[in-house]
């Protein structure tokens, strides 16, 4: 007689396992990226983490107060440092495999920066009509 299959316990975690990588990873590396010694990296902040299905590759989104100007040395640095951010990320995550790790900038903050400008740039808003009170004042005493 076989054993019968046993059903699987209710998780007790409230997001998917994805999701807990991806805020694992974050943390992780943002704290590695305090350590490295590299002024590139001083204004670099780590937005998010896309780790794909299969976890084998993890592409880290971050911004800089540099903005786009500073992407070009940004990129080198973390290239430069990305096996040390790799190996710690394999040390502190509990995890089978750590994805392969690749850097882009966050296009996301970027695009809500510039839609931010547009809207508070004068030459872009409309001219507002008079206010209704302004128009009271103008026809004079009743």
């Amino acid at each position: 007689m076989t054993k019968p299959r046993r059903t699987a316990a209710p998780s007790t975690h409230r997001y998917p396992r994805t999701a807990r990588l991806n805020e694992s990873l974050r943390e992780v590396i943002a704290e590695e990226l305090i350590k490295i010694d590299d002024e590139r990296l001083s204004l670099v902040a780590i937005t998010a983490i896309d780790v794909d299905s299969e976890m084998n590759r993890a592409t880290v989104f971050y911004d800089s107060l540099l903005g786009e100007e500073g992407d070009e040395q940004i990129v080198e640095a973390l290239a430069q440092h990305r096996v040390r951010i790799q190996s710690a990320v394999g040390r502190q995550v509990r995890a089978k495999k750590t994805p392969i790790l690749s850097f882009r900038p966050d296009d996301a903050i970027r695009a809500a920066e510039r839609i931010e400008r547009i809207l508070h740039d004068k030459d872009t808003l409309p001219e507002r009509p008079p206010s209704d009170d302004a128009l009271d004042d103008s026809h004079g005493p009743a």
